[in-house]
């Protein structure tokens, strides 16, 4: 018996011995294993923390001009969601800042100021450098032209977009197209339109095509930038004005000089907007860098087209309760729209070969989509 609680005891023993000095080492506290300090609530100093990851350096790093402030509906803030989105798509990798208008170069500079490498890119629209290649426009802004699904349909699969790089091409830049907009309202009157030769006289700020068709009928047209345009209209100095959609005219306060509003914006009836880039700069990026910038604009004309789509009865509804005469164009007046363009068309088309290839490719597959508009449309 004796024997037996010696035995007992030397195994305690033991036991403690090795619990103390082999297995109590094994099983540090979470809290010491993560440098927290001793299981007992002692202060001995825990390891330094990792150091955070750096912020990543953009690989790509553009500055981006703008066609237009970043507080405009859609046209600015299509391009403020190109700069954020291109920096999340891509970890930090690509940066195009986003620059005001005339804060890199004066607006109407920037289409040379790409090409020539002074900046690396630009957010626009191709119609805006109609003065220098008149082919552009339409892609922008053809009169009596395709809607936005059309529009994208023809650009995407039926041959523009082959065209309008190869345009952008020989003039040292590359395009991407980057937005889409719905159509715009046909323009703001002093006073109502009933015939024909209510035009007759009138002075109207309208641009491109659209101001080329409006001379047919016996306007004089001007150019006014959006600074000089509301005095002018305010002063009487015009007596009509086109700019853009309902949703951009309600901001910009277009209601507050006139009150004869007319649809539908024959002259534009789908707008593109795209990253205009430096060629050497776009050849030198990476096949994934141009796949990154490829998407995200592609997102940006899927959220322009959603986005200007659903703004514009908000906007209707309140020029409504402000007392503004919203018109419909009558079928006389819109005849003779559509007459004085296929004239127009024809005169461009005989006068630049760019516009006449281009112009032709719209009209083709526009015969060949008329088949499914057609029966596919209510």
């Amino acid at each position: 018996m004796r024997g037996a609680v010696i035995g007992i005891v030397i195994g305690l023993v033991v036991g403690v011995v090795i619990g103390a000095t082999v297995i109590a080492p094994r099983l540090t506290s979470p809290r010491q294993q993560a440098g927290l300090g001793n299981a007992d609530g002692g202060n001995s100093p825990a390891p330094p923390a990792p150091l955070s990851p750096a912020k990543p350096k953009p690989s790509v790093h553009w500055k981006m001009a703008s066609a237009y402030p970043a507080s405009l509906p859609l046209l600015g803030t299509l391009a403020k969601r190109l700069e954020t989105k291109i920096w999340r798509v891509s970890g930090g990798g690509i940066e195009i800042k986003f620059f005001a208008p005339e804060a890199l170069v004066p607006s109407r500079e920037i289409f040379d100021a790409v090409a020539s490498g002074a900046i690396d890119a630009a957010f626009s629209s191709p119609g805006l450098w109609s003065g220098k290649i008149p082919a552009l426009q339409l892609f922008a802004a053809a009169p009596f032209g395709p809607g936005p699904a059309e529009n994208m349909a023809w650009v995407y699969l039926g041959g523009g977009r082959e065209l309008f790089e190869e345009i952008y091409h020989k003039n040292g830049l590359h395009g991407v197209f980057c937005g889409l907009a719905t159509a715009e309202a046909g323009g703001w009157f002093r006073k109502p339109i009933h015939v024909l030769e209510d035009f007759k006289g009138l002075n109207m700020r309208i641009l491109g095509l659209g101001a080329k068709v409006m001379e047919k009928l016996g306007v004089t047209t001007s150019g006014f930038s959006e600074g000089d345009l509301f005095m002018a209209l305010e002063s009487g100095t015009i007596d009509a004005a086109e700019f853009s959609m309902p949703a951009i005219d309600f901001q910009l306060g277009f209601h507050e000089m006139s009150k004869h509003y007319y649809f539908p914006g024959w002259q534009q009836p789908s707008t593109f907007f795209d990253l205009m880039i430096n060629l050497d700069k776009w050849n030198a990026l990476s096949s994934t860098a141009k796949s990154r910038i490829e998407a995200v604009c592609g997102d940006n004309v899927r959220h322009g087209l959603a986005e200007s789509e659903a703004m514009q009865f908000t906007a209707l509804k309140e020029f409504t309760a402000k007392g503004i005469a919203i018109h419909r164009w009558p079928a006389e007046i819109m005849e003779a729209l559509d007459g004085a363009w296929r004239e127009v068309a024809a005169e461009e088309a005989a006068a630049d070969g760019d516009f006449r290839r281009v112009w032709n490719s719209l009209t083709s597959f526009r015969e060949d989509y008329a088949i499914w508009k057609e029966l596919g449309g209510p």
